[in-house]
């Protein structure tokens, strides 16, 4: 019945999904040119906002636990595990505050999907071409130069791709390296994200409905005195205790 369910429901979860994209590119768009970046941010939460409610079509349950004690004003690393594509609208709406940044395939970018694409563009994200080790280093270096400069933010994914089943897979040091480098003050926050990949484990079509979904925003690491390996190591390891804890459920 839940997958009967799905056939149904996705359809109309993906034209809400592609109307708030349409939506919001022209919106963008005047944002950025009339009210500069703080606007066109704005905006951009909504989106994602509206793409978060877009779950709730599916009956799907997305649980956001913040940090509500976590500072503003300074750079945040935050390292999550990575199960789907639907990861990323809660993060940018929840944690908007932070004014997060992803490090993202720089193909999303030229692939002008409505919203998406101009927003990674304009919205300060670092887009990386993986064939081209010097772009890509050129695009973390300057994410990192704006996080110092800005008091940004930063979303990574230390797998390096979504996991299928829910497993996580070891994490790189990748950008982590360059980001704490250059910010060496920055806090670093783990997020394990649970459920997420279950919602894409029949594929794009249909998607599973009566899924719960979760995003927990853990504590700051004490990371003084620790290597850049050490920091990676602690961020996998209090991140994998929290998804094997959920699932065990």
């Amino acid at each position: 019945m839940r997958k009967v369910a799905g056939y149904i429901l996705t359809p109309v979860f993906y034209l809400c999904f592609a109307l708030s994209l349409l939506l919001f590119h022209p919106v963008q768009w005047i944002c950025l040119k009339l009210g500069g970046y703080h606007a066109h941010k704005k905006s951009v939460d909504i989106l994602n906002g509206l793409l978060v409610c877009c779950n709730y079509i599916l009956f799907n349950r997305t649980e956001f636990v913040d940090n509500p004690n976590l500072p503003t004003g300074q750079p945040v690393i935050f390292v999550a595990n990575h199960q789907s594509s639907y990861d990323i609208p809660p993060l940018i709406f929840f944690l908007r505050r932070f004014h997060g940044k992803f490090i993202s395939k720089l193909e999303l970018m030229t692939a002008r999907i409505p919203s998406i694409s101009f927003n990674l563009k304009h919205g300060g994200a670092a887009n990386i071409d993986r064939k081209d080790p010097k772009q890509s280093i050129a695009e973390i270096l300057k994410l990192a130069n704006n996080m110092k400069t800005h008091k940004w933010s930063a979303f990574i994914f230390p797998e390096g791709t979504r996991t299928k089943t829910g497993r996580m897979k070891p994490f790189s040091i990748g950008g982590i390296a360059t980001l704490i480098k250059k910010n060496p003050e920055a806090l670093i926050v783990p997020i394990a994200i649970n459920g997420s990949y279950k919602m894409v484990q029949w594929g794009m079509f249909p998607l599973r409905p009566f899924t719960a979904m979760k995003w927990e925003v853990l504590e700051p690491l004490a990371t003084q005195g620790a290597s850049i390996e050490e920091i990676v190591a602690m961020a996998e390891q209090a991140i994998l205790k929290k998804v094997v804890e959920e699932q065990s459920h």
